[in-house]
């Protein structure tokens, strides 16, 4: 990154406050007005319990708000109410929350052997089914193992043809001493 693509303000800790915001039944803040919130980027917004649980992951694949702050609110709204693997955010658990911000390159179409689970992200598609799966995440180590939970997450059986697409993620998070990845 450069130091005009770096954030002044944590993308992480402006997630933190506009799901606080939701929580209280607020207005989420407005984005911070530096460029690095400016521009028009994907990103998915992971929350998780102290104790590394995932809590919460959604995300874009493509930029679908006019910019990465606005991009940032919606999935950080997202993640909190609409995932639904979980049941939304409840006010007492806010202190036990950690939060990551992850945006997205544009993708671009791959082969099996163009991966590497610890630098890129994955699409696995067949028609209308998509699974992705972020990179570096702790528990995946193979890309044969990043590529089986993409194929699960979309409902794909790995004896169906599919497509492959990869992609790279600045990664923000509030704390280092919080578990790495989402989703």
């Amino acid at each position: 990154m450069t130091s005009s693509t770096t954030p002044k303000v944590n993308p992480a800790s402006f997630a933190r406050a506009c799901v606080e915001a939701f929580v209280r039944g607020e207005a989420p803040p407005s984005p911070p007005a530096e460029p690095f919130y400016e521009r028009r980027a994907a990103c998915f917004v992971s929350i998780k319990r102290r104790n590394g649980d995932l809590r919460g992951c959604i995300g874009t694949l493509e930029p679908t708000a006019p910019s990465l702050g606005d991009e940032i609110i919606h999935n950080a709204a997202a993640a909190a109410f609409r995932d639904p693997r979980f049941y939304p955010v409840r006010p007492d658990e806010l202190p036990d929350l950690t939060y990551s911000v992850d945006v997205l390159s544009p993708h671009e179409p791959a082969t099996i052997e163009q991966l590497d689970p610890q630098r890129y992200g994955v699409i696995v598609a067949a028609g209308a089914r998509r699974g992705v799966l972020l990179p570096d995440l702790p528990t995946v180590r193979t890309v044969g193992e990043q590529v089986a939970i993409a194929l699960q997450k979309a409902g794909i059986a790995p004896s169906e043809p599919f497509q492959l697409a990869r992609f790279t993620v600045d990664r923000y998070r509030e704390s280092e001493d919080v578990a790495n990845g989402c989703c």
